[in-house]
């Protein structure tokens, strides 16, 4: 606690506090915009932070990176358009709520279940930091293959268009993962001589084209004059109605405490988040056929496991010097360009950075509540916008976000042929969000299986024998078998009935 109450002392001066407002802001904003994400606004801002003060830098980087998880929400909700691969699962059922008119009660679940989220986080963060990352770093290759498996595997129950389709859309994009150079042997896979695909596949390009590119394609089918019927939102109707803040209060608290725990692991532990709370909610909801309808857990849990994985991700960077995510990348390279060693030290050595960081979230997580709730109203007004002349605006903004990613007119490419795709699989009825997780657990799952083998020279017993490992294959075994079971007994019973009867 008294590291803790330095920290806020530190935090609030008005240099430091002012920083920790342009953060959240400048995330906010990146969140909103597809394909700039917060690794990019941190990147191009790297270099202005040389002549600052190492804690206010850290500050402002900080709120950058939790900031665009809120506004990420904000396209996905609103557009159907992911502004960033963690924002992919509230398209789900958020788009859905907005188009039953219910886009700012979407919007302020969103936001309050992230408040939420990441001030458990925090409290998380500021109690277990030491003892946590010492058991995120005893994760090996195996451990890794098994958790990537059990991801995909567990994603076959989150569609509603069945288990051979969705298992069909993963292996999709687990081929097209494997686009680009080779990280064990160097060659380049699948490339055709394109230079620029020696980089892989960009997720941005993809899940903007499969999403965004292909609505628009859609809605070109339609009457393009017509817009959505959406009242003026006053702030009353930004509260959730009692029915849909009662069944978000369970998902957000869930959702808090399990994508803490995923943003210890390292990879992409906000997508894996989101999706897990997600399946996890729709598993023991109580109305599991309104998911992918407008179910206000659609959006609670989701939207707080992100918020509560990008918080996780500081321990591992904050306690071992250690990156686990993209955006904390950035956060360490900022260290570094200021002679801030982070690890078990850095908080005997710089007491006032750790707790300086850790206390600028929890005022960020305030700002960013009263930044978002009465920007509401204006966002919501995006759905009164007529189709026709809103499609010229988010096909634009699709390019620029996917010319931003690499300063690449390849990317554009690669959008756009993944919006004719997404298109025809919406009319073949095959979902998209297997496709794009695999994407991004692809690289992962390869990575991971080539280094448990060269461990074990070869062998495969090692994925059973370690026990993490074997046990996380058991509970995916029994993920696959449960259902199967269950299914066959009650068509048992259904023919010794029909058979009395």
């Amino acid at each position: 606690m008294e590291g803790l109450l330095q920290g806020f002392a530190s935090v609030l001066t008005p240099m430091n506090l002012t920083f920790a407002f342009i953060g959240c802001f400048l995330g906010t904003i990146v969140g909103v915009l597809p394909g700039i994400g917060p690794v990019g606004a941190m990147a191009l801002l790297l270099g202005a932070t040389y002549s600052l003060p190492v804690d206010t830098a850290l500050i402002m980087f900080a709120g950058i990176y939790y900031g665009s998880m809120y506004g990420g929400s904000t396209t996905s909700i609103l557009l159907k358009i992911p502004g960033e691969s963690s924002s992919v699962v509230t398209v789900i059922d958020g788009h859905q709520m907005a188009l039953k008119g219910r886009g700012g009660a979407a919007l302020a679940i969103s936001a309050v279940g992230s408040f939420v989220a990441g001030t458990i986080g925090l409290i998380l963060l500021s109690l277990l930091a030491p003892h946590l990352a010492g058991a995120a770093v005893k994760f090996g290759p195996a451990e890794y293959f098994a958790i990537a498996v059990f991801g995909l595997v567990m994603l076959s129950q989150l569609s509603e268009q069945g288990f051979i389709k969705s298992m069909i859309m993963v292996g999709l994009g687990l081929l097209i993962g494997t686009v680009g150079i080779d990280q064990m042997s160097g060659y380049s896979r699948f490339t055709f001589g394109i230079v620029q695909l020696q980089s892989g596949m960009d997720f941005i390009a993809l899940a903007m084209g499969l999403y965004g590119i292909a609505e628009m394609l859609h809605l070109a089918e339609e009457k393009i004059t017509q817009k959505v019927d959406v009242e003026k939102v006053k702030m009353k109707d930004l509260l959730p109605t009692r029915t849909e803040a009662k069944r978000s209060v369970g998902p957000t608290l869930r959702a808090s405490i399990l994508g803490f725990f995923v943003g210890l692991i390292p990879g992409p532990a906000a997508v894996i988040s989101t999706f897990s709370s997600y399946i996890l909610e729709k598993k023991i909801s109580k109305h599991p056929e309104e998911f992918g309808k407008g179910a206000p857990e659609g959006v609670a849990g989701p939207e707080s496991a992100n918020n509560a994985a990008a918080v996780g991700a500081f321990v591992p960077l904050l306690s071992l010097g250690i990156p686990f995510a993209p955006g904390t990348v950035l956060l360490l390279a900022a260290m570094l360009v200021h002679d801030v060693v982070p690890g078990p030290l850095l908080i005997r050595d710089n007491p006032d950075i750790f707790w300086g960081v850790i206390a600028s979230m929890y005022i960020g997580n305030c700002i960013l509540l009263v930044l978002n709730l009465p920007l509401i109203n204006l966002l919501t007004r995006l759905l009164r916008v007529p189709a026709n002349l809103l499609m010229p605006i988010i096909v634009l903004l699709c390019i620029v976000g996917a010319f931003a990613v690499n300063n690449s007119t390849t990317e554009i490419i690669v959008m756009i042929v993944a919006g004719v795709a997404g298109y025809i699989f919406n009319k073949l009825d095959f979902p998209i969000a297997p496709l794009l997780l695999a994407l991004v657990l692809g690289p992962m799952l390869e990575s991971s299986f080539i280094g448990a083998l060269m461990i074990s020279q070869g062998s495969l017993d090692i994925f059973v024998t370690r026990p993490l490992s074997g046990a996380i294959f058991t509970i995916t075994g029994l993920v696959i078998i449960l259902p199967l079971l269950i299914k066959a007994v009650k068509k048992f019973r259904k023919g010794r009935i029909d058979t009395a009867l």
